[in-house]
């Protein structure tokens, strides 16, 4: 069975689908991989590397005529025409609702397994890809935000005098935001977070911060782990009840995302124009919006003397770690598709695993 990996080819993005050291492991499962020569380059994986793993080098059109084609970001129109009839297309899709480019991949005959799809269960952990790469993002955030910041982050005594230590919020304790709050702490930060969903403040003080409770008459708890949006009435009262808080802030790291629905506004303007002068916001739901709607998608602006980042693609600015997280992810994934036969591995029904039947895509 062959493994097709072409090169990402939406422009900043430096992750590719396998990993060297991941590729030599499904070799060694009766795999074939096929690599697109120079898909590791950006993500600092040589072509060597790959070779010497037992991956063989292809042209990028090689790759979409696999048998499971592999790939980090969504489709263009030209990559799901490339992809053959029969063929297994796995990788994040990056739709809600109707999508025609993937709508017509399924119409080809194309199987296509989203990996945002990927259920919130126990046995899908390893293969949750939405989870190594938001970790990533929460991680890379915090460090963002310390460049920016024109001050220390730790409190920090020297012989010309002390200097205290920043007040940083986080927005949202999801897997991005308690690992932007362990980052913050490591680096010696006063951190304060909020999250809608009350069973979040155990895991926000077990990192060493403090929990932002604010009463707003609902619970933001939605299903599988995720936060529902909230009421009109709920949502006013939030943003009036935080605009203290984030005020007095230094750097704000915001993640608060809703499944397939613009980021909720947490900062006001008015916020925005309370804080200090150099404050730092680095808004991870930029590319749905914002929760700062001050924010713009993949820009640095600067507005009422605070600096609003909006970068919307935190794992590419950690492409080897990011790449290597989301190879295994694929790797742990493909182990329930297949099973091993005397002509190699075989694939499975996918409908029959409430992993794979999850993920897949219907016309």
């Amino acid at each position: 069975m062959k493994l097709g990996i072409p090169q990402e080819s939406l422009a900043g993005e430096t992750r590719v689908a396998t990993t060297p050291e991941v590729a030599q492991k499904l070799i060694k499962q009766g795999f074939e991989v096929l690599l697109e020569a120079g898909a590791g380059a950006d993500a600092h994986y040589t072509d060597a590397a790959y070779e010497a793993a037992g991956v063989r080098l292809v042209a990028r059109e090689t790759c979409f005529q696999a048998d499971i084609v592999l790939k980090v970001r969504r489709p263009s129109d030209d990559e799901a025409a490339a992809v053959r009839a029969g063929a297994v297309y796995i990788g994040l899709l990056e739709s809600c609702g109707d999508d025609p480019t993937v709508g017509r991949m399924v119409e080809n005959g194309v199987t296509v397994l989203g990996m945002e799809r990927m259920p919130r269960i126990s046995r899908a952990q390893s293969m949750d890809a939405l989870s190594s790469q938001s970790n990533i993002a929460g991680y890379r955030a915090v460090l963002e935000a310390a460049a920016r910041y024109g001050r220390f982050f730790p409190m920090m005594m020297t012989s010309a005098g002390s200097a205290k230590p920043a007040r940083l919020v986080v927005l949202g304790a999801g897997v991005a935001g308690l690992q932007a709050i362990a980052t913050a702490r490591r680096l010696g930060a006063d951190v304060h977070a909020y999250d809608v969903r009350p069973e979040t403040k155990e895991q926000i003080e077990s990192l060493g911060a403090k929990a932002i409770e604010l009463d707003l008459g609902e619970s933001g708890a939605g299903e599988g782990g995720y936060a529902k949006e909230l009421s009109a009435e709920a949502k006013a009262k939030q943003q009036q009840l935080l605009a203290d808080e984030l005020a007095k802030a230094h750097v704000i790291i915001t993640t608060a995302l809703i499944p397939c629905r613009p980021a909720p506004e947490l900062i006001t303007e008015e916020v925005v124009g309370r804080m200090r002068e150099g404050s730092v916001i680095v808004d991870l739901a930029a590319a749905n919006g914002g929760n700062c709607k001050l924010t713009e998608a993949d820009q640095i602006v600067v507005r009422h003397g605070v600096i609003l980042v909006g970068h919307t693609n935190y794992p590419a600015m950690v492409p080897a770690d990011a790449s290597a997280f989301y190879a295994k992810n694929l790797a742990n994934l493909l182990e329930i598709m297949v099973e091993k036969s005397d002509r190699g591995p075989v694939l499975k029904d996918l409908r029959q695993d409430e992993i794979t039947q999850a993920m897949l895509v219907s016309a």
